[in-house]
């Protein structure tokens, strides 16, 4: 598996930028991180930011895997080994971000991405994603 370059930061210091990535850039930035946008890479990589994954992402991956989905032939446990070696933070499912997902409208079908739209919106933190539908939701949200 190609990771993304290890991220360099301080134990406990004041982040510039907290960055949340949706699954799938979750994924590229681990397998594949030339298909990332140059500015998205430097974000990832520069040890200013703070850069977290979804619980509901390792879960997404989990369910999508084991359907067999072509997008998603990676195993959900490498890619936790993957994100955390490479200095992402895991941020888990709160129940504020569970509630946040029953307000906010029906403007897109997934409840994966939904719940991480509302995961960025309560942290707060910038939603990292490849889907233009999402950005209907919150300025939060940055296409990359």
């Amino acid at each position: 598996m190609r990771r993304c370059p290890k991220r360099s930061s301080t134990p406990s210091k004041a982040f510039k930028v907290r960055l949340l990535l949706d699954t799938n850039i979750l994924i590229w930035a681990l397998i594949d991180p030339s298909r990332l946008k140059h500015e998205a890479q430097a974000a990832l990589e520069d040890g200013d930011n703070e850069v977290l994954f979804s619980a509901a992402s390792i879960w997404e991956i989990a369910i999508k895997s084991a359907l067999g989905r072509a997008d998603f032939q990676v195993a959900p446990e490498e890619i936790v080994e993957a994100a955390v070696a490479s200095g992402f933070i895991e941020l888990p499912v709160r129940s504020a971000a569970a509630l946040k997902v029953a307000r906010l409208p029906p403007l897109h079908r997934d409840p994966f991405d939904r719940l991480l739209v509302a995961q960025a919106m309560t942290e707060p933190a910038a939603l990292y994603t490849a889907d233009a539908g999402l950005q209907k939701y919150s300025e939060l949200v940055v296409l990359v």
